[in-house]
């Protein structure tokens, strides 16, 4: 009696060789990925899911304090808290993605050496995963907006709070690409992965999270420095969630759109290395 397989797994030669309906047909085992990070990364904790909020608040205290009080690098007219937690949590998704990403091959070698799956999954369950923290983070900021606005302290939240998704998304596709990137890079160059929190540092410090962009004069519209400081990806889309839940600042669309090219394109290059270092990364990870 001949045997149906429903999957025939064959060798991949092309540089870009990825199946995505085969990615989408393992959506299960996706999901089974985003339940397994979220519970072990709060496993035997005794706070649990709770640290999910405990550290963005505490990150926001301190720039509140540091940056926004003594420096006075925080907008007048608005509370210096709702300005930085609307930052905070935004780019503690983006970091959190991508710091995870980049270590895809070397933290599921064991698993990727047993049993065959699309590698896709890996990064794409761990963008997923980060969603929940950014949910639980996402309803305090829902509250404090509505604190803020009912006590009438410089807080307008407007429709431009419906773009949230359309933000989410090329947040998660720009970090997913970077992400493996640095992963596809990192099973030759294991010292890259030493690089990868420094270099997140220093991105926040070139984004809009711990100061006020249009305070600075080389950064604010018109500014010496404006043009290459807005291609910064993540500096746009956290001008317009600041702006959506907050009522400051603008939206550039020119730049928006040009992050858009740029996010494309990251994702594009990250998703061709990763289909080909895949083929061979069991033999040098």
């Amino acid at each position: 009696m001949e045997q149906k397989f429903t999957t025939v797994i064959t060798p991949k030669t092309g540089w870009f060789d990825i199946n995505l309906k085969e990615v989408w047909d393992y959506r299960d085992l996706i999901f089974l990925f985003v339940k397994r990070s979220f519970v072990s990364q709060y496993k035997q904790t005794i706070l649990g899911p709770a640290w999910a909020f405990i550290q963005p608040f505490l990150t926001t205290v301190v720039f509140t304090v540091i940056f926004g009080n003594i420096a006075g690098l925080a907008p007048g007219g608005l509370p210096h808290f709702a300005f930085y937690f609307c930052g905070t949590i935004l780019w503690q998704y983006f970091s959190g993605c991508l710091s995870s990403t980049a270590n895809t091959f070397v933290a599921n070698a064991h698993t990727m050496g047993k049993v065959y799956y699309p590698r896709l999954v890996m990064p794409i369950s761990t963008v997923l995963s980060r969603l929940i923290s950014f949910a639980i983070q996402y309803v305090f900021l829902i509250g404090f907006v509505v604190y803020y606005t009912f006590t009438k302290q410089g807080v307008h939240p407007n429709w431009w709070i419906l773009m949230t998704p359309v933000l989410l998304l090329q947040l998660a596709m720009l970090s997913m690409g970077f992400g493996i990137i640095i992963s596809s890079l990192t099973t030759k160059y294991r010292d890259l992965a030493n690089l990868v929190g420094f270099g997140v540092q220093l991105w926040m410090y070139g984004s809009p999270v711990a100061y006020d962009m249009y305070s600075m004069t080389s950064f604010a519209p018109g500014g010496k420095w404006h043009a290459l400081y807005m291609c910064n990806p993540v500096t746009t889309l956290i001008n317009i969630f600041r702006y959506a839940y907050l009522g400051f600042g603008a939206v550039e669309w020119n730049y928006y759109w040009i992050g858009w090219i740029t996010t494309l394109v990251i994702l594009f290059l990250g998703v061709l290395l990763f289909s080909h270092v895949e083929k061979t990364f069991m033999d040098t990870v």
